[in-house]
């Protein structure tokens, strides 16, 4: 089982950056594939990034391309949401997941471990 720690969020205004990051647990961690989620209240969780098991392959969900690089250490167990030129949509609590595929994948379905989330709120 995979236990995941998220951690950087805060507030910051628009176009700011913040660098969040993904503290994961056991000895298998580069396996997994990883992904950045955000959900607002009252909304559906959505994807934000997926980085493969070696870090080798990227993608990113169409409103974050540019302006988000995803990131992995696999000897720290850690993977890292870079996010640059914020805007206020988004603001959203930030969910770091693990999925079995060693490929990157981006349906929510796929990933079987979630963080605890991490609060990213960016002013207009």
């Amino acid at each position: 089982q995979v236990h995941l720690v998220e951690s950087g969020g805060g507030l910051v205004q628009t176009g700011g950056s913040l660098r969040l990051s993904c503290a994961a647990s056991g000895r298998t961690f580069s396996r997994y594939s990883m992904g950045w989620f955000r959900q607002a209240p009252g909304k559906e969780r959505e994807f934000v990034a997926a980085i493969s098991g070696g870090g080798t392959t990227t993608y990113y969900g169409d409103s974050v391309k540019g302006r988000f690089t995803i990131s992995r250490d696999n000897a720290k167990n850690t993977v890292f949401l870079q996010m640059n030129s914020l805007k206020p949509e988004d603001t959203a609590a930030y969910y770091c997941a693990a999925s079995g595929t060693y490929y990157y994948t981006t349906t929510l379905s796929q990933y079987n471990y979630w963080g605890q989330g991490t609060q990213v709120t960016v002013s207009s």
